[in-house]
């Protein structure tokens, strides 16, 4: 099995998290997705895992709102960022293909556009993933771009010597995987292109729940 998209993605990510962390807004400059990740915090009831945390805005902005959170990311140079600018939480390094967490340890689990880099083939992998770690109760909320197409990125967030698959996912098919790893979908949102900062695809965000 080749799993060059992940070395690929690591070092990608490595050169461009410092200028990643200046670039990319916060979640709390959307209403919708305040909205969307404090109705996650509502039902939430436990420590909740950011997969594929990044620079940690996401983490940052649900211990703001009252969660026990902590994040697990591949590149070591993103977590240098998440450390440096977020000391109060805690950040470890790890593939979303193979987390190193307890079966059932975990009330919440949050894949803020980790899943985009995931071949279409590895996306049941990641899912089954966070239905092992999940408690039964638990829920997870997913963000993904919207399409049915790979995208290679060799320039961004001002590098231009970086290799990153994106990969647009299709709603449907993402509700299909989730039910087939025993997920049960409590709610979809669609944002098109205009209401979500300057992206030209619309933006899903999806919320399910592990059954028990």
């Amino acid at each position: 099995m080749d799993d060059s998209f992940l070395t690929e993605t690591r070092s990608s990510y490595d050169k461009v998290a410092p200028s990643y962390a200046r670039l990319v807004p916060g979640v709390e400059t959307s209403a919708i997705d305040r909205a969307l990740l404090r109705a996650f915090a509502d039902v939430v009831a436990g420590p909740v895992v950011e997969v594929g945390c990044g620079t940690g805005r996401v983490a940052a902005y649900l211990d703001a709102i009252g969660l026990d959170v902590f994040g697990v990311d591949l590149s070591p140079g993103m977590l240098a960022v998440a450390r440096r600018d977020h000391p109060g939480l805690r950040f470890i390094e790890g593939s979303i293909l193979d987390l190193a967490l307890p079966d059932s340890s975990v009330a919440g689990v949050v894949a803020w556009y980790s899943i985009i880099h995931l071949p279409p083939d590895r996306v049941p992998m990641a899912f089954a993933e966070f239905a092992r770690i999940l408690r039964p109760g638990g829920h997870l909320q997913l963000a993904f771009h919207i399409g049915d197409q790979r995208n290679r990125r060799t320039e961004g967030y001002g590098h231009e010597d970086i290799t990153l698959d994106v990969y647009l996912l299709p709603v449907d098919r993402i509700v299909t995987l989730l039910g087939e790893a025993g997920f049960e979908l409590c709610h979809t949102t669609v944002l098109e292109p205009e209401a979500y900062f300057t992206s030209t695809v619309p933006q899903a965000r999806l919320l399910a729940r592990r059954p028990g």
